[in-house]
Formats: structure tokens, C-alpha cells, sequence
């Protein structure tokens, strides 16, 4: 743990808090994601998290096979640009774009990433890589071919509670006397801010809305519609509208108290595919359904990559093994984490999930 970044976003949030009051939790989400991520690599085992691409070369491999596909069903335009959103330290689009370029796909890198220690990994692993801060400066001419693994679920939430007195933005403030911040309920009446089916639900009841999502979303679906293409979207989340607070800390490999030290865990909540399903819609874009990682991985025959592999190289056939099993088994990442497939409404439909 980085202890000056937690010394001194603990002693800002907390004049700040003394100063003006508790503080919404998307606030405090939000600038600790951006301290956490800002100069540090935290993937792999000296890190305090592993992600799928990580874990095996497949993952990456097999979404490659999956863009080139589509884009060959599709007419294989010429002018093409991958783009990654939150692409971590590249592995994934190195390992996609390696399976890609076997059929005639090469298009134009963009990443979207903030942090410049992990750009600076990036491109040693994607040489001639384009960055941005956001989709915003991505090229609006050609086709576009984006992908997002656990990017959505870092975007800052805000949580609504259920009161005796009505509903309210859940905040964050400071307890003095025992030297921490805690989750504490505002005093302005939100009751409007909530769906009208969800304002008699019992006292306690929290909610979740992701505006950062939400806006991903949209943009996602305009480019797709006006330039031709398709996402795949992979994070840990829920397909149906539920309940309750998924907010959550990792540091270390290990969960830990989202309040205890700001700026030095990345702070993740699930993915709402339900209402980002409803928002690509409205834009009349192709979506083509939200399914399991496990699903999804074995639509496009992980289990008979892995077991090529192991043919070809014996002597790893134990690790191809663990990590199949991990990124599709049920008990592991397989139903914990979804794939959401989008198309433009000219594009045929993925493999995958059909």
C-alpha cells in the first residue's frame, strides 16, 4: 500500500467533508480510482489484481477470431480501428489482434487510457498505438471495432438509500472518533431521482445507477450505428435490475474495506448489462445479447483450443488446463462475469450468442 497517496487523499477528503459535508460516493469513487490508477501498474501477481487476458493468451486470442470473423461476414472493410477501452497492459489486444491479423484484419490501434505508467506498457507491447483520454477523439470515419474487458465496472457509481424519511443519496463521511470514513445517508430528499417501481421497497434498500456507463454506452451505440461495426463489452455483473450495494475494494489480491484508505484500491462495482442493454437499444443498435464468459468463451471453442494447445506442447497441458477452468468454468469467472455483443444494425450477428 502506497501510504503518502493514502495519507494524503484521506487528509483532503477529510477537510473537504469538514468543510462542506459528507461526500457523494461518486465523488469519492472517482477521485480515488484516479489516484489509484494514475502512475502504478496494478495487474499480475505483484499487482493486486489479475484479469482474463492475464490469465491465458486464449481469452485474447479467441476475441480476435471473434472480430475477424464478424468483420469478414460483414464485407471486410478496409479502413478499420480497433479500439480498447481500459486495455490494461496490452496483453489482450496483442493476443487479438495476433489472431486477427491470420485473416486479413490489421486495423488501426486506439487505446483509451488515462494512466501513464500503463500507456508507456502499452506501447512496448503495441508499438504505433494511438491513445485518448476517451472516445471523443477517436476517428469518426471508418469502421470501428472496440472492446472493453473490466472497464465499465471502475466507472464511479451512485447509490441511493431507502429511509425511514424517503429516499437519499448514500454519501461518504468521517467519523472523528473512530478515525474513518463510513457510508452515510444525505439529507436531501431524492425521492425523484428514483424509477417510480422502485420507491416502495423496503426501508434500507439501496440502488445503483453508473452515469460514466451509461454515457459509454450511448457513445458506443451512436459510433456503431453511423460507422459501421461491433463491441464486445466483458466485465463482472448482472443481466436483470437487482438491489443492494456491489461496491467493492481489491487490493493485494484480496477484498478489502472500500473506506479504509482511499487511492490505494481500485474500487469496482458490478455492471448494470440490463440498463446498458436498454440504452443501446434506444440508439437502434444491434444487440446481440448478454451472456455468461463461460458461455461465451465456449461458443467459440476454448475448450478445443486448449486441448490443441496441450497436444502441442504436452509439458503445459496442466496450466492450459487451470486456465481454461478459470476464465470458463461456472464456479470461477465463467457465469460471474457476462459478455455484452453489439452490432451495427447491418452486421450480422456474433458468434457466441446465437
Amino acid at each position: 500500500m502506497n501510504e503518502g497517496v493514502a495519507g494524503d487523499l484521506t487528509a483532503s477528503f477529510r477537510r473537504l467533508i469538514a468543510n462542506t459535508g459528507p461526500l457523494s460516493l461518486q465523488h469519492y469513487m472517482g477521485e480515488s480510482n484516479a489516484r489509484y490508477y494514475a502512475d502504478k501498474d496494478p495487474l499480475g501477481a505483484a499487482g493486486d489484481f489479475v484479469t482474463a487476458p492475464e490469465i491465458s493468451q486464449m481469452f485474447g486470442e479467441l476475441i480476435g477470431l471473434w472480430l475477424a470473423d464478424l468483420w469478414i461476414r460483414a464485407g471486410r472493410d478496409d479502413y478499420v480501428h480497433y479500439v480498447e477501452l481500459g486495455p490494461g497492459r496490452g496483453t489482450l489486444a496483442k493476443d487479438a489482434l495476433r489472431a486477427a491479423k491470420r485473416y486479413g484484419l490489421v486495423p488501426e490501434v486506439h487505446l483509451v487510457e488515462g494512466s501513464t505508467a500503463l500507456r508507456d506498457i502499452q506501447l512496448e507491447a503495441l508499438p504505433g498505438a494511438q491513445f485518448h483520454h476517451d472516445l471523443s477523439t477517436v476517428p469518426t470515419d471508418g469502421t470501428v471495432l472496440i472492446v472493453g474487458n473490466e472497464f465499465l465496472d471502475a466507472l464511479p457509481i451512485r447509490q441511493m438509500v431507502k429511509t425511514a424519511a424517503g429516499w437519499r443519496e448514500r454519501m461518504v463521511g468521517y467519523d472523528e472518533q473512530a478515525g474513518k470514513f463510513i457510508p452515510v445517508a444525505g439529507t436531501q430528499p431524492m425521492d425523484s431521482a428514483v424509477p417510480e417501481d422502485m420507491r416502495d421497497v423496503p426501508t434500507d434498500t439501496i440502488i445503483e445507477s453508473c452515469s460514466g456507463a451509461a454515457a459509454t454506452m450511448f457513445e458506443i451505440a451512436g459510433r456503431l450505428n453511423t460507422q459501421g461495426g461491433a463491441a464486445l463489452l466483458i466485465d463482472y455483473g448482472h443481466t436483470e435490475k437487482r438491489t443492494g450495494s456491489t461496491l467493492q475494494a481489491i487490493a493485494s489480491h484480496k477484498k478489502v474495506d472500500p473506506f479504509a484508505a482511499p487511492g490505494t484500491a481500485d474500487l469496482t462495482s458490478h455492471v448494470d448489462f440490463a440498463t446498458l442493454a436498454q440504452i443501446a437499444q434506444s440508439r437502434e443498435c444491434k444487440w446481440m445479447g448478454t451472456v455468461t464468459q463461460g458461455q461465451f468463451l465456449r461458443g467459440l471453442g476454448i475448450d478445443q483450443r486448449a486441448e490443441n494447445l496441450a497436444t502441442a506442447a504436452p509439458q503445459y497441458a496442466g496450466e492450459l488446463q487451470a486456465a481454461r477452468n478459470r476464465l470458463a468454468d461456472s464456479d470461477q469467472m465463467g457465469n460471474l462475469f457476462k459478455v455484452m455483443g453489439l452490432a451495427a444494425p447491418s452486421w450480422p450477428d456474433g458468434v457466441g450468442f446465437v
